[in-house]
């Protein structure tokens, strides 16, 4: 081998290994990204400086009226731990146009690098603003001087689509779609796919426009330190006009099949943000989208009708069910039902709360209904135990807590009970100052005074978490003891059996953990499993979590799972198939830094080897808490995303089950400082809850199905 040759291979294994040095380098094979949401949904639902929704036809968007900071993220918080822009991708968008001055550049979205302090040429700037010229692709090259550039960006010029992207040395290439201009004043459903060195457009589901660009998108367009601005380019000039409705980025794939063919073209939807979703019913109406139907004579059709004996053999179709149902004289049985789908999710209620809350926890009370729990972080105020009723819900009865962190409801017999795992000290411990004991404590309902009464108190350690759980007919309780005064974590957590002489929870076994965070208790078919989150040793975050067996009346060690800072675990079925799903806090070893964008793994049961093995990996961000919950024949996850580093106001995320593909995102949730999920049902219909570690407030959200 000749030594230029070794050069040139050393220099090239050099760049390789640069370039895949951490997961996800290329960000690839990733899921649909809802860009519009980033900016729209970050801060508890309001709009953003500079955002107006508006209605055009019946149809929601969002106007901008400037280029706030607000419109703009680290492109790190939408491709996490990558530094590569995808080379094969799609941009869906839905948007209206107004008409375009012939000299004007509006962007609907533009990447944008690190601004440096040096300054650009007058040349540079007309260069900039020239429109593109040629048959179908024309290119004009600008030099990169200035680190604030646009890297890579979508815009309109004269109604016609333009791409735009940073190629080597500086250069940035402009491909024009010139053989489609979007008609003025109307709704356009755009899908640009970039795939092999090839880009096609496809405009309202019809026949897409292809070419083959001179120069393909490149394979190492660096984003580092870059930042996405939506409906706009970072200034003034080139503010998008119009109204947008959807933005989804798709790596790695093209995503014309997932939304054409549509019976709605113009508003062929992939990933639109809740906020734009409810149309008006007369709107609705208007546009022609409510169906009719012909009346038969033994076809009845309408949302509330009763079953007689005079209707005996006839047919009842209800639109809201989509529902075709026999009517046998007293009641009508389905025929043909069509099974819940999630559509999109709508806030429905936000709770203003007297202090953070760590935690929520929704049940029923005989006779009294549904209510909820919240475990407070204020000592003054104490907790609260909320009703529900048709509004939301309602304050019904305070508890005093001292520092509680998390509620368990559990049932013996008729009786109810509510333990709460307390952080601080109680009455207790105010008695004997010198004292460092911290107590949780069982309530029990009474019936005649309608309130949760003090039933049991019980010693804990920064008390994280209780599990209720039974196994042959006898009930235990688990707390996660989390550490014991400030710097102690290896510590013994406890497992407590009911005793039906002496009508109290006892010491039934101990469990040495290591900053437990929460405990999870399954069966799979005749075994029963208690597994611990782990979150800390008193050095790294990177420890042990244990799955556990009951064997012969006590656990013992089935598994062990390497965790970074474990908060949570969520045990599901989803058919015949058992998973346990992690919440991974962050990355800490001694005096280094935290990282909060790291992995949640979701693990499955392996039969035949008796472990769990690694299923799937999500990406989460300072993640305490996973959900699971169906809706039909679906499967959902949804996740607390608490911080990432630099803010505790970002999106928590909905994930739907798509089989071999496992959990895919479809809703992204506002959320500040989450710290618990919990999914309920009132009267048929479904929610979620969420509370809030860093805010005095909890919000419900409705899952519209359809």
């Amino acid at each position: 081998m000749s030594p230029l040759t070794f050069v040139l291979l050393l220099l090239l294994g050099l760049r390789v290994i640069d370039t895949t040095t951490d997961t996800w380098r290329h960000c690839t094979d990733r899921l649909p990204l809802d860009l519009l949401s980033f900016v729209l949904e970050r801060d508890t639902s309001k709009l953003m400086p500079g955002v107006h929704m508006m209605q055009a036809g019946g149809v929601r968007g969002v106007h901008f009226s400037s280029p706030h900071s607000s419109l703009s993220f680290p492109s790190s918080q939408l491709l996490a731990n990558c530094d590569l822009f995808p080379q094969d991708f799609s941009i869906v968008v839905t948007l209206k146009v107004s008409h375009i001055a012939p000299k004007r550049n509006e962007y609907i979205f533009a990447v944008v690098g690190e601004r440096k302090e040096e300054n650009r040429t007058v040349e540079e700037e007309k260069d900039e603003e020239e429109n593109d010229r040629g048959t179908n692709l024309e290119r004009n090259k600008e030099r990169d001087v200035n680190g604030g550039r646009v890297l890579l960006g979508l815009r309109l010029v004269r109604n016609r689509l333009h791409f735009l992207f940073k190629d080597h040395g500086g250069v940035a290439e402009h491909w024009v779609f010139r053989g489609t201009r979007l008609a003025d004043n109307q709704w356009h459903t755009l899908v640009m796919a970039v795939s092999g060195g090839r880009a096609k457009l496809t405009v309202d589901c019809s026949s897409p426009l292809e070419m083959v660009p001179s120069r393909s998108f490149p394979s190492d367009l660096n984003i580092q330190g870059s930042r996405f601005h939506i409906g706009n380019r970072g200034r003034w000039k080139g503010l998008f006009s119009g109204l947008l409705r959807q933005l989804v980025l798709v790596p790695g794939a093209d995503a014309t099949a997932q939304i054409c063919p549509s019976s709605h073209p113009k508003l062929a939807a992939l990933s639109v943000p809740p906020l734009l979703l409810d149309l008006p019913a007369v709107e609705k109406e208007a546009l022609g989208y409510m169906p009719s139907y012909e009346a038969e004579v033994r076809v009845s059709v309408g949302l509330e009708r009763f079953c007689t004996e005079l209707l005996r053999g006839q047919l009842w179709f209800n639109p809201l069910r989509k529902g075709l149902y026999l009517c046998d004289g007293a009641v009508w049985i389905p025929v043909l039902e069509e099974h819940k789908r999630l559509d999109y999710v709508l806030e429905h209620q936000v709770l203003s709360t007297t202090s953070e809350t760590y935690d929520v926890e929704v049940f029923q009370v005989p006779g009294m209904g549904l209510m909820a729990a919240m475990a407070h972080r204020s000592t003054a105020s104490g907790s609260a135990v909320y009703l529900w009723s048709r509004t939301g819900f309602q304050v019904y009865q305070n508890i005093s807590t001292y520092g509680a962190l998390a509620w368990r409801h559990f049932s013996m017999g008729k009786k109810t009970f509510l333990v709460v795992s307390n952080s601080g000290g109680g009455p207790e411990e105010h008695a004997e100052k010198e004292s460092e004991a911290e107590f949780s404590v069982i309530y029990k309902w009474s019936k005649s005074r309608k309130r949760f009464v003090r039933y049991q108190t019980l010693q804990t350690h920064c008390a994280r978490d209780w599990e209720a759980f039974r196994i042959h007919r006898h009930t235990y309780l688990a707390v996660a003891n989390h550490r014991q005064g400030n710097n102690n974590h290896t510590i013994d957590s406890v497992v407590y059996k009911w005793n039906k002489l002496t009508k109290s929870f006892e010491v039934h076994q101990t469990l040495q953990t290591s900053g437990a965070y929460d405990w999870e208790f399954f069966t799979v078919g005749p075994y029963h499993f208690l597994v611990v989150a782990n979150a800390f040793d008193g050095v790294t975050t990177h420890v042990d979590s244990v799955i556990y067996v009951w064997v012969n009346g006590s656990f013992e060690v089935f598994q062990t799972i390497k965790t970074y800072c474990a908060t949570d675990w969520e045990m599901f079925q989803i058919g015949s198939r058992v998973f346990l799903v992690v919440a991974n806090g962050h990355r800490l070893h001694g005096n280094g830094p935290s990282r909060y964008a790291i992995n949640s793994t979701i693990y499955e049961l392996d039969m035949n080897g008796q472990l769990f093995v690694r299923f799937q990996d999500i990406v989460t961000y300072s993640a305490v808490d996973w959900e699971f919950f169906s809706l039909g024949e679906e499967n959902f996850l949804v996740v607390a995303n608490s911080f990432d580093g630099d803010s505790y106001s970002l999106n928590s995320i909905l994930y739907r089950w798509q089989g071999y593909e496992g959990f895919v995102p479809v809703h992204w949730l506002p959320t500040i400082g989450c710290s618990d999920w919990e999914f309920f049902s009132s009267k048929g219909e479904s929610y979620l809850i969420y509370s809030s570690a860093k805010a005095p407030l909890s919000k419900v959200f409705r899952l519209k199905t359809h």
